[in-house]
Parts: C-alpha cells; sequence; structure tokens
C-alpha cells in the first residue's frame, strides 16, 4: 500500500530539509505552503515534493486539507518540524498496510529542546496520531492543538519521531503568542470565561506538575525551562481569554 507524506509549511527552513531526507522512501510528498518567502519552496522542490498553496486560517483546516491533496489513501503527516528517526522508517517500510487490522497508527514523539532530548518532562515518546488511512478520518478543524479522528482500530508504533521544534527562546515565543491566542480564541468559540483564581493558580500547579510528578527536574536545565514555560502557557492563553472578554 503506498504511502504519501504530508506537510504544512511556513517559513521552514530550518528543519524541513531534515523532515525530508527522512522520508525520502515514500511514495509521494505532499507540501501545503502558506507563503513562505525563505528557502523553504527550493528545499520542496529538491526533493521533488508536490507543492500545494492555501492561506493559513488554523491548523486544523490546513492539514485537512493538505490530506485531501495526496494520491494516496494512506497519510503520514508531519509537521515541518518532526523528523522520523531511523528505526521508525524502517518500521513504517516493514507494515503490511493492504492486510492491516489497523486504520490509523499512534507513533512516539520526543521532544528536542534548547538542544537535549528530554527523556522526562512527559515529552519522550509521547504518543501521537500520526499514520492514517483517510477512508477512516482526517484532522479536526481545531484552531490549534489539533488532533485526527478515527473511525477504527488504531495501533502503536515502537519507534519516535523526534520533535526538533525551537531554534532557540526568541523562536519559542514567538510561537507562544501565536499558540496561546488561537488557544484563547478556541475557549471563546467553546463559551468558556476566564477567572483571575484561574489565571492565578494555572501556573504552580501546571508547573509542579511537569516540574516534579513527570519529573522535569531530571532534565536539568532545559527540564527546568520546559517546565516553566509550560506552566506559562495556560496562564497567557486565560488572560488573553479575560482580555477578549473586556473588549
Amino acid at each position: 500500500m503506498k504511502i504519501s507524506v504530508v506537510l504544512i509549511t511556513f517559513n521552514s527552513e530550518k528543519t524541513l530539509t531534515k523532515v525530508l531526507e527522512a522520508v525520502t522512501w515514500a511514495d509521494e510528498i505532499v507540501l501545503v505552503d502558506s507563503g513562505s518567502s525563505d528557502k523553504t519552496l527550493k528545499i520542496a522542490e529538491a526533493f521533488k515534493a508536490k507543492v500545494v498553496y492555501r492561506k493559513f486560517d488554523n491548523y486544523g483546516v490546513q492539514k485537512n486539507f493538505a490530506t485531501l491533496q495526496a494520491s494516496n489513501d494512506w497519510i503520514l503527516s508531519l509537521d515541518d518540524d518532526e523528523i522520523l528517526s531511523d528505526e521508525l522508517q524502517a518500521e513504517i517500510q516493514n507494515l503490511s498496510l493492504e492486510n492491516d487490522e489497523f486504520q490509523a497508527y499512534k507513533i512516539p514523539r520526543s521532544l528536542i529542546f534548547l538542544g537535549k532530548l528530554l527523556r522526562f518532562s512527559g515529552e519522550y515518546k509521547r504518543l501521537t496520531l500520526r499514520l492514517f488511512n483517510r477512508n477512516f478520518g482526517n484532522w479536526n478543524t481545531e484552531h490549534v492543538h489539533e488532533s485526527v479522528a478515527i473511525q477504527g482500530k488504531i495501533g502503536v508504533l515502537a519507534n519516535h519521531i523526534l520533535h526538533d521544534s525551537y531554534r532557540d527562546l526568541t523562536d519559542y515565543f514567538n510561537k507562544f503568542n501565536k499558540y496561546t491566542s488561537l488557544g484563547a480564541k478556541t475557549l471563546a468559540e467553546r463559551g468558556k470565561k476566564a477567572s483571575v483564581s484561574t489565571i492565578v493558580l494555572r501556573f504552580p500547579i501546571t508547573f509542579l506538575k511537569i516540574y516534579l510528578l513527570k519529573a522535569s527536574c531530571l532534565d536539568g536545565y532545559a527540564g527546568f525551562m520546559w517546565a516553566l514555560l509550560s506552566a506559562m502557557n495556560p496562564v497567557i492563553k486565560y488572560a488573553k481569554l479575560k482580555e477578549s472578554e473586556n473588549l
């Protein structure tokens, strides 16, 4: 059974070469770009990817659209900073998808943060659904933290994707601002309200959960920074929601 690798991109030159080098065995690479001004399109051309332009509105809708551009039913959907390990490449290529009992697979994903592979923090081999038969589902239309909804049986692969998401703290905060704004928009659409107590208590609860319960303290400095910044995320998201309520 043929597999299409599908990505959405925007100024993705930092990691795109590594991402595409890890999927050269795929039957097709589809890239939906939202107007890159860097070397993204040249890199895609070098790997003979099918490139389609679509203006970005939200992550779920963009990925849903990208899935529909593929020629094959089996989709390996990746972000532009997700690199398949050698072991995962071999595992996927050895699947017998045409006679498979599963309609989708969850794949472990491990975060690289501040140059360190986090082995704790709740970010090591965290399962995410990335390989699926589009006849049985597709991405939902959430603004952020989108996911694939599948009607069928889901398997789990053993080897992991390396998630090399942030080049530095400036890059982190650029994405942080975007994601918290989209998160606040999602909360507002669901009719959620932001109380002062929710905003105040979110930080210590989230920090202690990640730093102690999920043992990010064992990941050293990178683990501390991940716990700190992750705890800030819901605080700012709900603060932006409260701000929008006062407009």
